[in-house]
């Protein structure tokens, strides 16, 4: 780990409010590796990734489907072995804390697609899906439906999926595909979360403007999102329908902003964005980030929240 002791101060001054419970399996999946170091790393559906640069998760170089009309779909493994875990482990985390808890499952239909197919061939055969495509992808939803009832019918506070859907000015694909395909997903997992009396919280990378509108019409309660990428003149309009869980522009503020720029920015976001509570501080302490700046946004963002007390 880089930066280590910053990291401590961090998590010493500024407690995580948030936690993801623990996944304690009675039969292991057939993930091997670790997907944020260098080497191999195969994930529980049996996607093999190469990663050059540790910190970062690596690229899938071969298709485990990959015929073009999808006739060998069914040789991918659905990882059942995900929904056979320790539930009373999960209720005893969540009973010893005054934490957050979110799910330990994400679904990720879109990437996970990406992964089996790999992205190049994705975006062509989402133009004209084969049959045998369409089949799959309700097979997997149909596995992710299950996984999150599973974590909904534990004692967590919140239901966490996530795909990357921007690019830096774009959503990666037609808005209308998204609608047709991927819209009503997010709409099942929403509702089993709710069914439950559980929150829903989303991530998605990249300037995902088009399905800010969709994801709170759906119910979404937070999303992370990159706010700065997207721009919060755009995203102010919102204020107060959703939840803004953070950030601050990672690109730009984080790596090589001064002090000054780090303050201002965390400061344009509660003026922008906050509304009711509709803010949760949080930011991406990722490679190239500055681990001062990032003390700098947490520092900020309690300064403000006591002069709200």
């Amino acid at each position: 780990m880089n930066h280590r002791e910053m990291v401590e101060r961090i998590h010493k001054e500024y407690r995580d409010d948030i936690v993801e419970a623990p996944t304690i399996l009675k039969t292991p999946t057939q993930s091997r590796g670790n997907s944020c170091e260098v080497g191999e790393y195969v994930d529980d559906w049996g996607c093999r990734f190469i990663n050059i640069h540790q910190g970062i998760i690596g690229e899938v170089k071969e298709a485990l489907i990959k015929d073009e009309d999808w006739l060998d779909a069914d040789r991918v493994h659905i990882p059942e072995e995900l929904l056979d875990f320790d539930k009373e482990a999960v209720n005893r985390f969540c009973r010893n804390t005054d934490q957050f808890v979110l799910s330990g499952c994400c679904p990720r239909p879109f990437e996970q697609l990406q992964f089996l197919r790999t992205t190049e061939e994705l975006y062509m055969d989402l133009m004209y899906p084969p049959q045998k495509m369409t089949e799959f992808i309700s097979k997997m939803h149909h596995f992710y439906c299950r996984l999150v009832e599973k974590w909904a019918q534990t004692e967590i506070d919140g239901i966490m999926f996530m795909d990357d859907w921007g690019s830096q000015n774009n959503l990666l694909i037609n808005p209308r595909i998204w609608d047709k395909i991927f819209r009503p997903m997010y709409k099942d997992y929403i509702e089993i979360a709710r069914k439950y009396g559980k929150k829903s919280f989303m991530h998605s990378d990249g300037n995902t403007k088009e399905i800010y509108p969709r994801m709170i019409d759906l119910g979404l309660d937070a999303f992370n999102s990159q706010i700065f990428c997207i721009g919060l003149d755009e995203l102010e309009k919102y204020r107060g329908k959703i939840t803004f869980w953070g950030e601050i522009d990672r690109q730009h503020i984080l790596p090589d902003g001064t002090k000054e720029e780090v303050t201002e920015a965390v400061q344009q976001v509660y003026r922008k964005l906050w509304k009711n509570g509709g803010c949760i501080a949080q930011c991406e302490f990722g490679p190239g980030a500055d681990p001062q700046n990032v003390y700098t946004v947490f520092e900020t963002w309690d300064r403000l929240n006591k002069a709200m007390e």
